[in-house]
């Protein structure tokens, strides 16, 4: 007769840093949820599954909606740096729709980036950057890289080809708006 054993290993196809993704409605804001967790493992995998979502423009005004900007703006300050990775990543890809540059110029998440400009890891900055230059498709957006809103004036830390592009940003550009965007001084 065979008896029967249990296995301590993981069944092979389970990744343990992905979450489970609740279906419907009620996906983004119970990953909205987590990502506002004190555990660092719960925060890291709503980030992992955000990232896999935010490639629908649906679900990325879904999360605008229910307020994931303002979590993932508060993930930005981070000690963790796959946290703080994870999250310059899931606004890239929101970046990367028209609704998602909106939403950033509604909720002022481009002055909550440019604090990162001088992070330590540069997978960080480089998202960061590719974030920013997606932003600047939108004239409003443009408008405010042209005016150095959102480019702190110390502590770059410079990479291959950043300079270059903070050139480019702050060039004068053809599509910045004349009144439409009040720029403080």
């Amino acid at each position: 007769m065979a008896d029967a054993r249990i296995s301590t290993y993981l069944p092979p196809n389970v990744n343990p840093a992905q979450a489970a993704i609740a279906y419907g409605c009620r996906a983004l804001p119970k990953l909205n949820e987590e990502l506002q967790a004190d555990d660092l493992l719960t925060r890291q995998k709503a980030l992992m599954a955000l990232c896999d979502l935010m490639h629908d423009p649906e679900h990325v005004y879904t999360a605008i909606r229910i307020g994931c900007l303002e979590s993932l703006k508060a993930l930005l300050r981070d000690t963790n740096d796959l946290v703080r990775i994870k999250t310059t990543e899931v606004l890239y890809i929101m970046a990367t729709h028209n609704v998602g540059r909106e939403g950033f110029l509604q909720h002022s998440v481009i002055q909550a980036l440019s604090f990162l400009m001088s992070d330590p890891r540069s997978a960080c900055r480089e998202n960061l950057y590719a974030a920013l230059r997606h932003l600047a498709q939108v004239p409003a957006g443009s408008y405010l890289h042209v005016r150095g809103v959102c480019i702190p004036p110390s502590g770059l830390r410079a990479g291959p080809g950043f300079e270059m592009a903070l050139r480019w940003l702050r060039a004068p550009h053809p599509r910045a708006p004349t009144t439409a965007v009040q720029v403080q001084s």
